[in-house]
């Protein structure tokens, strides 16, 4: 009987699927979801070990413009295409690779924060191919949906400076 590996049994590792994403030697974003924040960090492996270029949170959002009454809304969808615009605009500026996108365990719904979170990417200027019906439709990336008023654009322009 095989025995099953502890991250498995946890829910944090896919053997098999990070297998497969090492071999291509491609370069990932891994973006990950806890109980307050956003995270997002552009992990390159090096002989099977991940190394962490970049990472940021959606707790950075503040510094760009974010309203602080809006503090617990850091996990929202706005949230998560503004974190996309953000480490979008890191990966150009440093000149690295066009990544693969990791979404881990997560389930994978259509319109959801994690494609958001690509729609981000792309208008950042990365050249990552998704199809589009897959993103959430402009009045829930603006915000338009929630009670607090965040201005989107003002944000997007802070951190496309």
């Amino acid at each position: 009987m095989r025995t099953i590996k502890r991250r498995r049994k946890e829910n944090k590792t896919d053997y098999k699927k990070r297998r497969n994403m090492l071999k291509g030697k491609i370069p990932r974003v891994v973006f990950r979801k806890t109980n307050k924040y956003l995270i997002a960090q552009y992990i390159a492996s090096i002989e099977a070990q991940d190394h962490i270029k970049i990472g940021t949170n959606s707790k950075q959002l503040l510094k760009h413009g974010w309203p602080k009454e809006g503090e617990n809304s850091l996990k929202s969808t706005p949230a998560s295409y503004l974190l996309g615009i953000l480490i979008g605009k890191e990966i150009q500026k440093r000149k690295l690779d066009v990544p693969i996108i990791d979404f881990g365990l997560q389930r994978v719904l259509k319109k959801t924060k994690m494609h958001a979170f690509i729609k981000g990417l792309i208008d950042s200027g990365l050249a990552i191919k998704i199809k589009k019906g897959f993103f959430p439709n402009e009045d829930r990336l603006q915000g338009k949906h929630m009670k607090i008023k965040i201005n989107i654009e003002d944000i997007k322009s802070n951190i496309l400076k």
